[in-house]
């Protein structure tokens, strides 16, 4: 999915759109025991309410492409005889009405979810989406010929009330009192099938992480049978690893400079761009960076089979998951420096009287601590 199609489907999630009719779900304990099941009609519910459940599911449609939202791909064996596709399958096409799916689902991940604060609970809601279709200038729609059906997953910690003082107004007094059990935002989700080019795509799931860190193996391994893909910060840390593994010497302060800033220029370039496809972005296109920033090329050769070997045989790269792109580190075991990106090139490094340095201009508006200082010459 891109941007633009999670957004369409996200302004869905509301209680005057789309044509969700029920929410289900169960609340679940510390011990992994079901303790009750929610079967209700939206319509049914206070205005509050349900805008309170509809922000719940939004969330799993938030945080951004290929960090927490992160494409699950099945392969063409799964969709069509795979226990785990059937069962997706089997959801979707009875509207979440079949009980004994809901239930085979309930179990794969309340056996494969432990959250922090003990009590969870498993929502899920179902659309039909009746896809207007683009006029040939791109800018206005026209009757639907289409019907995009989808069911969206979310898991949400509830924490325990505690014991504070609450007013009385009866008695006219602060009393001790036990706040009620608190549903927090998603921890994780997912929704089913895609929506790519204006149509379902089953051969994609759209999973969803709150934090990019944390991949939860285990829920993906039950419910989908995938190789969990690597998260944002390990796909960085892999990234960095690459470079100073296969450069060694060749890895100078300069070339490092040269690769953010041409990274971060490309990114800069293709929001400004507004093409609402994701960037491609690859090994070989960092292997031309390098070659430009002077590296030699049977090095630039050797970063690209290791990036391939580590990233896999498609390489494909997240720009914004390798490099930051709003801001510029430089550390020392002492010192640490963060540079805005757009003034990274006015940083360089020098040899002074046999000690390396690394220099930042200082002509004015230098503070120490929130005190402006001037630097004596």
């Amino acid at each position: 999915m891109i941007q633009r199609e999670v957004n369409e489907i996200r302004r869905r999630l509301s209680p005057d759109r789309g044509a969700i009719g029920k929410i289900y779900g169960c609340f679940v304990n510390k011990n992994k025991e079901v303790i009750s099941y929610i079967d209700t009609s939206l319509g049914l519910m206070q205005q509050q309410d349900s805008e309170k459940y509809f922000a719940l599911f939004k969330k799993v449609l938030s945080g951004g492409l290929g960090r927490s939202m992160i494409d699950i791909e099945f392969s063409t064996a799964q969709v069509m005889e795979s226990e785990e596709h059937a069962l997706l399958m089997r959801l979707k096409n009875s509207s979440l009405k079949d009980e004994t799916a809901r239930e085979e689902l309930f179990g794969k991940i309340i056996n494969s979810v432990t959250v922090e604060e003990g009590n969870y609970l498993i929502l899920l809601i179902c659309d039909d989406y009746d896809v207007p279709k683009k006029s040939k200038d791109g800018e206005s729609y026209m009757d639907s010929d289409t019907v995009f059906s989808y069911f969206i997953c979310c898991v949400c910690p509830v924490k325990d009330g505690k014991q504070e003082l609450a007013y009385v107004p009866a008695e006219q007094e602060f009393k001790s009192h036990v706040s009620p059990m608190i549903v927090s935002s998603p921890l994780l989700g997912f929704m089913f099938p895609t929506f790519q080019d204006r149509a379902a795509n089953i051969y994609n799931a759209l999973y969803y992480t709150k934090n990019p860190a944390i991949m939860n193996e285990e829920f993906i391994n039950a419910l989908f049978k995938t190789e969990p893909p690597m998260s944002a910060p390990q796909q960085k840390e892999t990234f960095a690893d690459t470079l100073s593994d296969t450069l060694e010497k060749e890895c100078s302060f300069d070339v490092v400079q040269t690769v953010h800033e041409k990274i971060r220029e490309r990114v800069t370039v293709h929001k400004e761009s507004k093409i609402p496809e994701p960037l491609e972005f690859d090994a070989h296109d960092v292997g031309y960076i390098l070659k430009s920033g002077g590296v030699s090329p049977e090095v630039c050769e050797a970063f690209e089979e290791k990036c391939i070997e580590r990233f896999g045989d498609k390489s494909e790269l997240n720009p914004e998951n390798i490099i930051n792109t709003k801001k510029f580190e430089i550390e020392t075991p002492q010192i640490k420096i963060t540079v805005d990106p757009d003034y990274s090139c006015a940083v360089e490094t020098r040899i002074i009287d046999g000690r390396k340095y690394i220099l930042i201009p200082a002509d004015d508006g230098v503070s120490v601590n929130g005190i402006n200082v001037e630097i004596e010459e």
